[in-house]
């Protein structure tokens, strides 16, 4: 507590380093997999179910396995290689958007699935476009799309083994809040473990919290 208190510059600069890098991988989600999850559900195609499948089944997918392969990947050796973004900030955004990519297409997709299907064919009566009409679903949809967004964020924040492997865990650099606190774990130092853990509780409790908030008043 007295960490906390007394504003330690490391550890705030491991918080920061840690919200900045979820947030730029919240951005970038939220630019592919919100369309995605709009789009399959509000369309009608041969293997939606499929990709219905592949999407939720991604969610389940191990960490470590999306950071062996984007680490082979982004390695010297890799396609990505000249690139030189492994264990820099942009290997662990571009793990952590991968990360949460399937989260946020799920819950758009659950959240378009289940508007008022009277609306679509109101605006279709009324002789919207589409551009009209999507935007009128994705109205009706908005707390379950804002909800996408939060729980990809609060997944991101709180990821550990992407973050190690990509980043490095490198002071100043690649530490987040999570790699900070396995490392001062296995160096003993349970202040400064402690105190981060208290932090990433804190930013758990207020993106629940939130994420509760617009869950129930999406379904006002």
């Amino acid at each position: 507590m007295l960490l906390l208190r007394s504003g330690d510059p490391e550890l705030w600069f491991i918080v920061f380093t840690s919200v900045k890098i979820s947030v730029i991988a919240t951005i970038i989600a939220s630019l592919t997999g919100v369309p995605v999850g709009y789009l399959v559900a509000s369309s009608k195609f041969a293997g939606r179910r499929i990709v219905i499948t592949i999407i939720n089944t991604l969610q389940a997918l191990p960490t470590v396995v999306i950071g062996l392969l984007l680490y082979g990947l982004l390695s010297r050796s890799g396609i990505f290689g000249a690139a030189k973004w492994l264990y820099t900030p942009w290997a662990v955004i571009i793990g952590e958007a991968v990360l949460i990519f399937p989260i946020m297409a799920a819950y758009t997709l659950a959240s378009v699935a289940n508007a008022d299907p009277r609306l679509r064919k109101t605006a279709r009566s009324l002789g919207a476009g589409r551009w009209r009409e999507s935007w009128l679903i994705a109205g009706e949809s908005r707390f379950g799309i804002a909800a996408s967004i939060i729980a990809g964020f609060g997944r991101a924040i709180g990821e550990v083994g992407i973050a190690m492997m990509l980043g490095g865990n490198i002071a100043g650099f690649t530490r987040t809040i999570t790699t900070a606190i396995a490392l001062e774990h296995n160096k003993g130092n349970f202040a400064l473990g402690l105190a981060l853990g208290i932090v990433l509780f804190c930013i758990a409790l207020l993106v629940n919290g939130l994420l509760h908030l617009l869950q129930g008043a999406g379904r006002k």
